[in-house]
């Protein structure tokens, strides 16, 4: 089966721009909703695809922390290169976090965490996501279903490194909360079942944002992105990010 490998995208419309992040095993389409609807209210989007990502699971062992933060710096970069000044950041899940991290490295204009990691528990395991999607994929592949278990034991054992790097990542930005001072909106769906919701209080709770803002989604799921509240989320971030001062 030929997969079509997934693009990033940019939409232009005005000087305002806003970093959008995709999740861990997935790609710009996380959020190119989003970036459709902002584009119609005004603003440029652009969401890269960090490396590894958008293809076969196997190929995200190619990429790793370092490398996805540095996809994160380039992107930024490039919307600067290209005469953006004014930069906001909304990314989800492991996005959320690349975005943090963003936010007290370089200067944003407001941030948009969106499901973002803080808290690691035996019920919320970053191999969890990584096994379903790999399940999946080799399911729309037509491999039998011993086979794709095989395979995907494998690919977790293979992974163990990986997620030591991204536990690594969530730790330091975790200790690095304190030092995000640029205007914050947490998103967070109430019913996660990928991180643990409390990661949400706990960013709000540390960043030195003013103002700052916390919003909870019922029955929204960890892609909340692409889930059945995704237009209340649209008009909620839109509504941040003209409250924020682009000057």
């Amino acid at each position: 089966m030929k997969v079509q490998q997934p693009q990033p995208f940019m939409f232009e419309a005005g000087e305002r721009a806003v970093l959008l992040l995709h999740g861990f095993t997935g790609h710009s389409a996380d959020v190119r909703m989003l970036g459709r609807f902002l584009q119609k209210q005004g603003y440029t989007t652009y969401a890269p695809i960090y490396r590894g990502h958008g293809g076969a699971p196997e190929q995200l062992l190619e990429g790793g922390a370092e490398a996805w933060w540095s996809d994160v710096k380039e992107a930024y970069q490039m919307l600067k290169d290209k005469g953006y000044q004014k930069i906001a950041v909304a990314g989800l899940s492991l996005g959320g976090l690349l975005g943090l991290k963003l936010s007290y490295s370089d200067a944003v204009v407001g941030m948009v965490p969106m499901c973002a990691p803080m808290i690691l528990d035996e019920d919320h395991r970053l191999d969890d996501g990584f096994r379903y999607y790999a399940t999946q994929y080799k399911k729309a592949e037509g491999k039998t279903d011993d086979v794709i278990n095989k395979e995907v034991d494998q690919l977790i054992e293979a992974a163990s490194p990986l997620f030591e790097q991204i536990t690594n990542l969530i730790n330091e930005v975790r200790d690095s909360l304190d030092l995000i001072y640029a205007p914050t909106m947490v998103v967070q769906a109430e019913d996660d079942q990928i991180i643990n919701p409390e990661s949400a209080n706990y960013i709000y709770q540390h960043v030195e944002s003013d103002p700052k803002d916390i919003k909870w989604y019922q029955d929204a799921g960890h892609a909340i992105t692409l889930g059945n509240k995704r237009d209340q989320l649209h008009e909620d971030i839109y509504q941040f990010l003209e409250s924020l001062d682009w000057n």
